[in-house]
């Protein structure tokens, strides 16, 4: 009988070398190519969520800084003798030697012209449930000298911060004590005299917003990463009684706007900013490039927004890293009304 052991394993020799090496590099390919499509996706996918992220810094950031403008100089109202007029202030018998005086309701600090330069706004507002209306004083001395007898005391509480003004001239202090409904404790007295003016505005707060190591700094704080420009300018009319903006100024020496008059200081009414976010990604090659201008009504490029001749756009200069223009950016601006400066306009 014949045996059937070779055609057996005739049956079971499997794979030839070559066939498996064939096998390997068709392999090989395929992962290549899978992997190059995995790396574009990522790399899209990152571009795509790092745009998202500096979107929603952007606007946060804008949000934040726009909302306490809106709050600016609140509540100096606009009355006779107002506390906008003053050319002379004190701060708890001290003289304020800010410019302009500590009671301007939004300041900004120009960064400079330096690669990477970014501006400083500083704003300035109280908290008064009341809205800080001012009510005259009538005698000073009674009980203890630092009473001040007023026609009404509702709405100061101890510890608010205190305004006297009295024509150009104010003070500001603190009540360290309110008793019945026409005595107010004053902490410094300057300029307290009767037939002057006494408002509490609550808790008189300073706050500065400024880029710092591509944060954006509320008092020093980091408030929203992902931030690495700031640019403000002072929207100015021809005079402090009106209200019409007919010129965007940066706050420079050469503007002469970084360090106005108070009468200068009343003619701002409006506070433009850009705020710079950008997308953590670095790209392989250039994406963006710098603005190409700063007086035309189209530019491209990284800009703040459309200047013109007579209101030249501040500078976007993030030159002060060499790989600046391989990153994305997104740029928010927006204009913020000072309602305090327009609402006082028919006293100045």
């Amino acid at each position: 009988m014949k045996s059937n052991n070779g055609r057996a394993f005739l049956h079971q020799a499997g794979f030839t070398l070559v066939e498996i090496m064939v096998g390997m590099v068709i392999g090989l390919l395929a992962t290549i190519v899978i992997m190059q499509v995995l790396s574009v996706f990522e790399a899209q996918k990152r571009t795509t969520t790092g745009t998202a992220d500096a979107q929603t810094n952007g606007g946060i950031a804008l949000y934040s800084i726009g909302r306490e403008l809106q709050m600016a100089g609140y509540p100096l109202m606009p009355v006779t003798d107002s506390a906008l007029e003053c050319t002379t202030l004190t701060v708890n018998g001290v003289a304020d030697a800010t410019i302009p005086n500590r009671l301007s309701p939004a300041a900004i600090a120009d960064g400079g012209a330096a690669a990477g330069a970014s501006d400083t706004i500083t704003l300035r507002y109280g908290s008064s449930l009341m809205g800080g209306v001012p009510t005259q004083i009538t005698a000073m001395g009674a009980p203890t000298a630092n009473d001040a007898t007023v026609g009404s005391n509702l709405g100061c509480q101890a510890g608010d911060t205190t305004l006297i003004t009295n024509g150009t001239t104010c003070a500001m202090s603190s009540a360290t004590a309110v008793a019945g409904t026409t005595t107010v404790t004053l902490a410094d007295t300057t300029a307290a005299i009767a037939g002057a003016n006494l408002a509490c505005l609550g808790t008189w707060n300073e706050i500065t917003y400024r880029v710092n190591n591509g944060n954006l700094e509320r008092n020093l704080v980091p408030s929203v990463v992902g931030i690495v420009n700031l640019q403000a300018q002072y929207g100015i009319s021809t005079t402090a009684s009106s209200n019409q903006v007919t010129q965007w100024v940066d706050a420079t020496a050469a503007t002469g706007w970084n360090a106005p008059t108070v009468a200068n200081r009343n003619r701002i009414k409006a506070i433009r900013i850009a705020v710079v976010a950008r997308n953590a990604k670095m790209e392989p090659t250039t994406v963006t490039t710098a603005c190409s201008s700063t007086t035309t009504a189209a530019p491209t490029g990284l800009c703040a927004w459309a200047g013109s001749v007579a209101s030249p756009a501040p500078v976007l200069d993030l030159s002060n890293d060499p790989n600046w223009a391989r990153y994305r950016y997104r740029v928010f601006e927006t204009i913020i009304p000072l309602r305090n400066m327009i609402w006082s306009s028919g006293t100045l």
